[in-house]
């Protein structure tokens, strides 16, 4: 029986044997790796690494992009009894300092020489790190590579061959498999400790609530520092699952093309990409064409909403599905590689439009909900139980309650061990064993998860009125001259929003009307073209109560800082949004 995630490697490479269990794009092409080279990599790599000190309970850095060295690494370190603590591509030297020294870390990974900078900036104050390692090639002094480590763990397995296996099954289900750093969205990140049990019984809920199998072809490309790639990549693996790695997040529409999976995990931004896609393209054509994709979206919604509460399909609507998957959604679902059995999506909501439409032309995009602290899945949407609105019914073995407050808390196998030395923390994060989330919302009567908002990011009227921003921006992202909002105005009179407008869409509206502009700043800064924005706006949210409607909007000229004001999850950081943009904020409700 799989516990641990060293007993699911041990069973999976014992299990499934198969060419292309991991692949990853080399010189243009994928080039697989197979399982029995995965099984031997690992093992090599795992002596290796306990042969220069990576003792069972310390941690190990792997600062690094998606390839196969990363989940090599990852179960090497898992099957010594070590702790992997890993860091977003993304974060600036004084970060990446701050994890690595938190997290007591002996040994720093880096897959190349740019990430190699980062670290080489802050390694004087790295106190407790004993050994860097390189990935991609040889280090400068004082830096081990990688293949210099297997090479040293592939001469001690030749001489103790039962040494690994040996290990492996010596970890227990309640050792710590990860510490992961929440992105800090509201203060200092602090490190999540998460067991093998934690991890080993959400890829088992996962693997009760959807269908997968060693057949299964996925793309990876959210980044394994996240909680949700890292837990189904175990998950993936479990079920002997092969898993080929996008070259970068720029390169997914490509990599779709070429790998066609049949399974992705993903964020809404990238679904929100396709659906404007495909709307520009369809505006773009004639009338007919127009007519036709229309009626097929229409048929595509009734056939779904009788499949999705497993109601008989007239004979008609049928036949009338047929035609419509040939004539329109082929070409749609064509683009994702052709052979998409299902894609989760997860870090934020998914609006229910976009789920609808989805799911219309023959494309289910399974919603779940979930937090590092619980690795991460809580509820999720199944084939079975499906509702658009809502991220689905606890899974398997979670408990789920709602506060008098309306938080969510949470209980289960998958729940945390705690925050890294942060005792004080640990504690305010339960309430009589329950787990506090964080977020705001509700079970509806058929057990629906439906989530509301953050309960930090709930927006409190000067009139009382609490409005919760995330639905209202969610129904704004749908409009295709709006790319990114964030609603404002707590404490405030009324509700705002800055828009990062859809530059493509916008500049073109403005040059068919005659409208001229200079640059991205003269185009958001004319009357005229934020009338059109604020109507779109109104347009897009004609059923918003009283208070919650937008009465007046900023349009920003670039998009939000991935450094500064988004989290490596693209989460938007609210409260530093509302901090640089303050000045602009204030004229809005200057009068």
């Amino acid at each position: 029986m799989v516990e641990t995630l060293s007993q699911l490697f041990l069973n999976t490479v014992k299990t499934y044997a198969k060419p292309d269990l991991l692949a990853a794009k080399a010189e243009g092409r994928y080039v697989p790796i197979s399982t029995d080279e995965f099984a031997r990599r690992v093992k090599n790599l795992s002596l290796g690494l306990a042969d220069i000190g990576l003792t069972p309970g310390e941690k190990l850095i792997i600062f690094s992009e998606n390839r196969p060295e990363w989940t090599i690494t990852d179960f090497a370190v898992l099957c010594a009894g070590g702790i992997t603590v890993p860091i977003y591509t993304s974060l600036m030297p004084e970060q990446v300092k701050y994890i690595i020294n938190d997290s007591d870390a002996r040994i720093v990974v880096c897959s190349n020489r740019d990430l190699w900078l980062k670290v080489d900036a802050v390694r004087s104050d790295l106190r407790n790190v004993h050994h860097f390692v390189l990935i991609d090639e040889e280090g400068p002094q004082g830096v081990l590579s990688l293949s210099e480590i297997m090479a040293r763990g592939k001469t001690i397995a030749a001489s103790n061959p039962g040494l690994f296996e040996k290990r492996a099954l010596a970890v227990k289900p309640s050792d710590v498999a990860s510490i992961i750093y929440t992105s800090g969205t509201t203060g200092v990140p602090k490190g999540v400790m998460l067991t093998h049990g934690n991890f080993v019984s959400n890829s088992k809920a996962l693997d009760a609530v959807t269908e997968f199998a060693v057949k299964d072809v996925i793309l990876s490309f959210l980044p394994l520092s996240h909680v949700l790639e890292r837990m189904t990549t175990f998950s993936w693996i479990y079920k002997g699952a092969s898993i080929y790695y996008a070259e970068s997040i720029e390169t997914v529409g490509e990599n779709l093309l070429e790998v066609r999976p049949t399974i992705m995990i993903s964020v809404p931004r990238l679904f929100d990409k396709i659906y404007a896609k495909v709307m520009d393209n369809i505006l773009a054509q004639s009338a007919l064409k127009r007519k036709i994709f229309f009626w097929a979206i229409r048929v595509g919604k009734k056939y779904g909403a009788r499949k999705i509460r497993h109601r008989p399909i007239p004979w008609g609507l049928g036949l009338q599905q047929k035609i419509a998957a040939k004539l329109v959604y082929s070409k749609i679902i064509e683009k994702t590689g052709g052979r998409a059995h299902f894609f989760v999506s997860g870090g934020a909501p998914l609006s229910a439009d976009m789920a609808e439409f989805f799911y219309a032309i023959g494309l289910t995009i399974l919603e779940g909900y979930g937090l590092t602290e619980t690795s991460p899945v809580l509820a999720c949407n199944t084939f079975d139980k499906m509702k658009f609105g809502t991220v689905g019914p606890p899974v398997p073995g979670v408990e789920i309650k709602i506060a008098p407050d309306g938080e969510v808390l949470a209980k289960g196998p998958n729940v945390m061990k705690g925050y890294y030395k942060k005792e004080q923390e640990t504690r305010e994060a339960f309430e009589d064993g329950w787990l506090k989330t964080g977020d705001i919302g509700h079970i509806d009567k058929e057990g629906f998860l439906v989530i509301t908002d953050r309960k930090k990011d709930i927006l409190v009227t000067a009139g009382g009125k609490n409005v919760a921003p995330q639905p209202i921006e969610n129904l704004l992202k749908a409009n295709p001259y709006i790319g990114t909002a964030v609603v404002v105005g707590g404490g405030r009179k009324f509700i705002s929003a800055l828009i990062v407008p859809n530059f493509d869409k916008l500049e073109a509206y403005a040059r068919s009307k005659g409208i001229p502009f200079a640059s991205r700043k003269e185009l958001v800064e004319r009357d005229e073209i934020a009338s059109f924005m604020l109507a779109e706006v109104n347009r897009t949210t004609p059923n918003l109560a009283s208070y919650e409607r937008i009465k007046k909007i900023v349009l920003l000229e670039r998009d939000f800082d991935a450094d500064t004001e988004l989290t490596p999850s693209l989460k938007v950081k609210r409260h530093i949004v509302e901090k640089v943009f303050k000045p602009l904020i204030d004229l809005l409700y200057k009068d």
